[in-house]
């Protein structure tokens, strides 16, 4: 039987008990047609490693525990989350990191960020996957972290090397964002930026945005697909140097063109042009998020917890 130091247990006890409540701060006017100021905010599970890129899949919400190479699942009316797919980011049983970011295709597949395999994948069932993308020009990913589809099936994804093993090198000597197309060839997006991280489409899908998990300047960037480049579309350090946990991470764009981002905090609401609307404070650090149900229902990931609330609009693509 495994023991736990007393002052580290008093310590974790301490810790969950100075998190104060999620609550809604509202900045501008414009956020009272998103969300409501007194929205109930739910928490629906706990006790996970680092909770990750939620997507609504088929009737539920699926979820990664990173460190813990697996993936839950959460419907309206169970109890709590159940494992869903162990191990998640690698063939067979593994030390190695699970899943990261998740996302579903026009067809309906699962598609899946494989920190321990190096690569995008689809879910077969089963526990089987199927290889969709694991180098470019001829070397390994440094770890897929997370993507996004576009409308015409292509799928855009960030290589950070955060899922790499403590002592392993990179192959790639960047840290790219990539294209996937329909017929299977991988292109760069972009070098440019250091550590790319969450990553959504704007609804004209002309724009990619990048959520940068640069620990000295946390930000949003846009970057223009049709190769005019690069620009910061919203800076989190101010938010970070007031003390509030976390960085940028995961993001998703609502049916307005709105971005809602993991930040400083919990989840930032952005306008389409960079305007901080308002936050949902977690008040620890925030991984992602995602719309399901009938697309007004947020889930979102929050470090060892995840949360449900309503929202006032719906999410792209609902």
């Amino acid at each position: 039987m495994k023991t736990i130091a007393p002052f580290l247990l008093f310590a974790s006890v301490a810790f969950a008990a100075e998190v104060p409540a999620p609550r809604i701060e509202k900045l501008d006017p414009a956020l009272d047609a998103l969300i409501a100021s007194d929205v109930k905010i739910e928490k629906v599970g706990t006790g996970y490693s680092w909770s990750e890129g939620p997507v609504w899949f088929k009737d539920r919400f699926i979820f990664s525990d990173v460190p813990k190479n697996t993936a839950y699942a959460w419907k309206r009316g169970d109890a709590a989350p159940t494992v869903f797919l162990k191990p998640s980011g690698t063939d067979e049983p593994s030390d190695l990191q699970g899943s990261n970011g998740l996302a579903v295709d026009a067809k309906a597949n699962l598609l899946l960020c494989q920190h321990g395999a190096r690569r995008v994948g689809q879910f077969l069932g089963d526990g089987k996957f199927k290889p969709l993308a694991a180098a470019f020009d001829g070397k390994k990913f440094n770890s897929p972290n997370d993507l996004v589809v576009a409308t015409d099936g292509s799928i855009f994804f960030t290589d950070p090397p955060y899922g790499l093993p403590k002592g392993q090198k990179a192959e790639q000597g960047f840290h790219g964002v990539y294209k996937l197309a329909t017929d299977g060839k991988v292109s760069l997006v972009t070098k440019e930026v250091q550590w790319p991280n969450g990553i959504a489409l704007s609804n004209d899908q002309k724009t990619l945005y990048l959520a940068v998990s640069d620990g000295a300047n946390p930000r949003v960037m846009a970057c223009a697909l049709d190769g005019s480049g690069l620009r910061d579309v919203f800076l989190a350090q101010p938010l970070k140097k007031a003390g509030r946990p976390g960085g940028c991470d995961g993001m998703k764009v609502d049916e307005r063109g709105n971005l809602w981002t993991t930040g400083p905090g919990g989840v930032l609401i952005l306008s389409p042009e960079g305007k901080h609307l308002g936050s949902i404070l977690f008040h620890q650090p925030t991984a992602n998020l995602a719309w399901g149900e009938d697309g007004k229902t947020l889930f979102v990931t929050s470090n060892r917890d995840v949360f449900i609330l309503r929202t006032l609009v719906k999410g792209q693509g609902f």
